[in-house]
């Protein structure tokens, strides 16, 4: 399962957060909507890096 960082506050993107969110498991991030914002600072898909 992947994982992304936010860039600007640090929040993690996985699986467990998803589920906070109301987001299916199978939903992968790159298939998020286009206007899907860090739910802690509000900064688009784009200022989130993967991480191991």
């Amino acid at each position: 399962m992947k994982k992304y960082v936010c860039d600007v506050c640090g929040w993690v993107f996985d699986e467990e957060s998803r589920e906070e969110l109301g987001i299916p498991s199978n939903v992968e991030f790159a298939d998020l909507p286009e206007d899907f914002v860090c739910p802690v600072c509000g900064v688009g898909k784009d200022q989130f890096s993967e991480i191991d």
